[in-house]
């Protein structure tokens, strides 16, 4: 048994919660809960307020830190990403520890000690993930490609460059498994970009940043930005929906085998040639991937020639937006009703907080396209209405309505991922309790619970 499940490794931690909750605790039920990851931490500490005129130091913390550092080493040499906990600790000094272990079938929860979501269908993705993208009948390049104006623009800013070998371009396109277009293949037989190349001198980096107009990627490290390749949560991806407008100039997708990632804006976002461009986009476009979004790309430039010479085109920083037909939320600040909701091509309904009688489903029932249901807990008049929505494959409910679904045998059972939404401080472990019975009903690895007891000294 790793550090990780002994009472030790937990203590000084606990020692701190104990001090900063000792009233919470005292009452009855009373149990302090968190989570721990190697990256981060959600624990119901108190921070120390600054002197007046001076920020928060380091050492203000430093216990805090220590704690959890000793934890997040026990967790590494576990090989787990995560830990949430719940811990019981008596005014004695009694106390009883919950580790909480995910496992395979369970996203980790959002800042705290619930779970996230449930994936009942092993390797699954949302629909939005699954989308490739649509033939564009007579898509082409822009007529702004110049390849012998690119390669010559490109040597005179970057003199004395060292370029790829035909040999070179050819292993990435077998590794790739795709061939690079033609202004690609110019950019690298001017530059492969290697750090080693460019002696690392972030001057001579520089030089080749504002020749191209991005970040360059070696050769190397080419890759497709597919749906793969930009992951994210069920519990998020779900309420994602592709839509490309008829004059849009790239398709609406996560990711696409035609979407040749080679680069980088300095502050996250990818930047890419775009094989699969949209109705009004030409082949070979020049596309930018926000980090912050999990779906859709931005054209920069209608070809790479045009970036080079002309740096980004204006509105390519707008954001992703949804179509209220396809996606639709209903809460106390967007749409009134689940009837406004109601379209043929309604994909995903969000229903949010809500200030009046709860909501009948009667007005979507019916619609094939629906896959999406979320549900602020309290706001449905009657949960089993659920059982109707035929379409379904991620399913987000508080607690009590996924009792009455469990409790009269209407989980829908064509789902791939569920997630419980929880308000408030409630207790983690009847929580957990309720999603190894989900677990259960396709087969998945439940959550697992390991009970650790010690005794912290009293206080004086």
């Amino acid at each position: 048994m790793s550090s990780l499940h002994e009472f030790a490794t937990w203590e000084p931690l606990l020692r701190l919660l104990r001090a900063d909750n000792a009233r919470s605790l005292a009452a009855p039920g009373g149990h302090v809960a968190g989570q721990i990851s190697h990256y981060g931490w959600s624990l119901p500490l108190q921070r120390r307020i600054p002197r007046p005129g001076q920020a928060a130091q380091a050492e203000d913390m430093q216990e805090e830190f220590d704690a959890v550092q000793r934890v997040q080493g026990a967790l590494a040499d576990s090989g787990a990403d995560s830990i949430s906990f719940m811990a019981e600790i008596s005014p004695a000094g009694r106390a009883v520890l919950h580790l909480i272990s995910p496992g395979p079938a369970v996203e980790p929860g959002i800042g705290g000690p619930h779970p996230g979501s449930l994936v009942l269908v092993e390797d699954s993705v949302p629909e939005p993930w699954r989308r490739l993208p649509d033939p564009v009948p007579g898509a082409g390049p822009a007529p702004s490609v110049d390849l012998a104006l690119l390669e010559r623009t490109l040597r005179e800013r970057i003199p004395g460059a060292i370029g790829a070998t035909d040999a070179e371009i050819a292993a990435t396109e077998a590794r790739l498994g795709i061939a690079l277009p033609d202004e690609l293949k110019v950019l690298y037989r001017v530059t492969r970009a290697r750090w080693e190349d460019w002696g690392e001198d972030y001057v001579v980096a520089e030089r080749v940043f504002t020749a191209v107009g991005c970040e360059l990627f070696p050769l190397d490290d080419l890759y497709i930005a597919d749906a793969a390749s930009r992951p994210c949560p069920w519990r998020f991806a779900a309420l994602e929906a592709v839509v490309t407008r008829p004059d849009a100039a790239v398709q609406g997708l996560v990711g696409s085998p035609g979407w040749i990632a080679f680069g980088d804006n300095g502050g996250g976002d990818r930047i890419a040639v775009d094989l699969t461009p949209g109705p009004r986009g030409h082949t070979g476009q020049i596309i930018m991937l926000n980090h912050e979004d999990n779906i859709g790309a931005g054209r920069l430039a209608d070809s790479l020639t045009s970036l080079v010479l002309n740096g980004p085109g204006p509105g390519h920083r707008g954001p992703h937006r949804d179509d209220p037909a396809t996606v639709a939320r209903v809460n106390i600040r967007s749409l009134s009703s689940v009837q406004a909701a109601a379209h043929p091509g309604l994909e995903v309904l969000s229903i949010g907080v809500w200030d009046g009688e709860p909501l009948s489903l009667a007005p979507v029932t019916g619609l094939s396209r629906l896959r999406t249901l979320t549900a602020y807990p309290g706001t449905l008049a009657d949960p089993l209405e659920i059982a109707k929505l035929t379409g379904l494959e991620f399913l987000e409910l508080g607690p009590d309505d996924w009792r009455v679904l469990l409790g009269a045998g209407a989980v829908p059972r064509g789902l791939s991922a569920a997630a419980i939404g929880v308000q408030g401080a409630r207790h983690p472990l009847p929580i957990v309790a309720l999603a190894n019975e989900l677990l259960a009903l396709w087969g998945r690895p439940p959550i697992t619970r390991t009970i650790l007891e010690g005794h912290l000294d009293s206080v004086a």
